[in-house]
């Protein structure tokens, strides 16, 4: 497997951060509120994680529960906040009433990230079109990722999708890095691998005592020595969730 696979660790604060860079984290999704699935943090909880670890965090910007954009005036409010406390790199994507792409408030929004890396997040996978969503997002500055478990019930369900998608690497729409995320299992992880998918995204699979408790170093460990090629007996453990547990 490929000895440069990016691990992306959801932190909800500054421990969450350090605890995922001990572990072999690439990345960080920063966002607060799981039960609405990850919402925009504080620039003051963004501060704190740049400030304990040298890993990236891309952080959140998504106002509340479901992929509508709301209030775009505050979004747009809010990125500037977060790249004044010294964010880079972020996360998002909004769908309308009729699953397609918000493309007016996507592009409000990147305007202000002002050519900053970013990721469109499971939106895609509740997309009515997720080949036209693509394609109108390609060329978009900054849009270097998508979230994707491939279906909105997870990995499980998605994994035909991410494997079609991947074989289309290079294409129109289909030049970002996939990045797995949602229901993700190390025993999924040989399928994508021999895809060519190079980007894992983990949540509760890096809580051992679940969202009440802490990022664990050493759950992180174990899917750093996956990606890194030194398996051991890694079976199914890790996260067995649903997609939803996960965030977007």
């Amino acid at each position: 497997m490929s000895k440069h696979a990016v691990l992306e660790v959801i932190a909800l604060d500054a421990e969450d951060a350090v605890a995922a860079q001990a572990g072999g984290a690439d990345r960080l999704e920063v966002v607060t509120d799981m039960a609405a699935d990850g919402l925009t943090p504080s620039p003051r909880t963004v501060a704190r994680i740049r400030a304990a670890v040298d890993i990236a965090p891309r952080v959140m910007l998504r106002l509340a529960d479901g992929f509508a954009a709301g209030d775009v005036d505050r979004l747009a409010g809010a990125a500037a906040e977060l790249r004044g406390a010294g964010a880079e790199e972020f996360v998002l994507g909004f769908l309308d009433a009729d699953g397609r792409v918000d493309l007016d408030a996507v592009e409000r929004i990147v305007g202000v990230l002002d050519g900053c890396p970013w990721t469109f997040h499971r939106a895609i996978d509740r997309a009515a079109d997720r080949a036209a969503l693509r394609k109108q997002l390609d060329g978009l500055p900054g849009l270097d990722a998508y979230l994707t478990a491939g279906s909105a019930t997870g990995v499980d369900a998605g994994l035909p999708t991410l494997l079609a998608e991947a074989a289309r690497r290079g294409e129109p729409g289909y030049r970002q890095r996939i990045l797995v995320g949602g229901g993700l299992r190390l025993d999924h992880v040989p399928a994508l691998t021999a895809a060519g998918i190079d980007a894992f995204h983990i949540g509760g699979a890096a809580r051992p005592d679940g969202w009440t408790g802490p990022v664990c170093a050493n759950a992180v460990r174990e899917w750093r020595r996956l990606l890194d090629g030194d398996d051991g007996d890694s079976g199914g453990a890790g996260d067995s969730g649903g997609g939803e547990g996960d965030g977007v």
